[in-house]
């Protein structure tokens, strides 16, 4: 199974390209290999048009009057920034959702939420924390990552996202890999990578894949 891990920059190019992204990113999202993705600063209206068979999204920030902020961030995008509203979104390819969670971290001086589906037997919980404050960026992904073993149970779990924080460590997770604050953590799973995909000019962040499978277990 491969699991994606990108933050979308509220759907922005560098440099900036001046115009609505959705068809650039939606292709590029298409013809990459994965199963899950974990996507954060996407605009709002965008997850139903990304490919997927089934997603779960959650509102961040800057949401306030979504209906006039949507046909300002789609013509001036550039302009507009995170302004123009933000989300969360975990797409899923070739599966289907059995449960959904999610909890609200904190409300100032952003929105900032966790979010987790389980696929099968297997828990994903995706996160954008604070940034800027690296103390709420650790307390954001500490509650969360208690929020999604209290969702897990025994299960297996992926948990990651944009973290902003660049060298985490979190009790009971093995910690897969990541570049910057972007970064994979498993549970009860054996995990490779990143192996970071070709973007162009799309968002700042790199895309980020990783490779999970059944952990191994030593032959009695």
């Amino acid at each position: 199974m491969h699991v994606l891990v990108w933050n979308l920059f509220h759907g922005r190019a560098v440099p900036p390209a001046g115009r609505d992204l959705l068809p650039d990113f939606r292709d590029l999202i298409e013809a990459w290999e994965w199963d899950v993705a974990f996507l954060q600063e996407v605009p709002p209206w965008w997850p139903g048009a990304l490919p997927a068979q089934a997603r779960d999204t959650v509102l961040t920030s800057r949401n306030l009057l979504l209906c006039l902020r949507r046909p300002l961030a789609r013509r001036w995008p550039d302009l507009m920034k995170s302004g123009g509203g933000g989300a969360n979104a975990i797409l899923v390819r070739r599966a289907t959702i059995a449960e959904r969670r999610s909890l609200v971290l904190r409300r100032r001086p952003e929105r900032r939420v966790a979010h987790g589906v389980r696929i099968g037997a297997t828990w994903f919980v995706n996160l954008h924390a604070t940034a800027h404050v690296p103390a709420r960026a650790q307390e954001d992904v500490e509650r969360a990552a208690r929020a999604a073993r209290e969702w897990a149970g025994d299960a297996p779990l992926v948990f990651g996202g944009d973290l902003n924080l660049r060298h985490p460590e979190l009790d009971g997770f093995v910690h897969v890999g990541g570049r910057d604050v972007d970064h994979l953590f498993v549970r009860g799973l054996h995990a490779t990578g990143p192996e970071r995909l070709e973007h162009g000019t799309l968002s700042d962040h790199i895309p980020l894949r990783f490779t999970l499978s059944p952990e191994r277990r030593p032959a009695a």
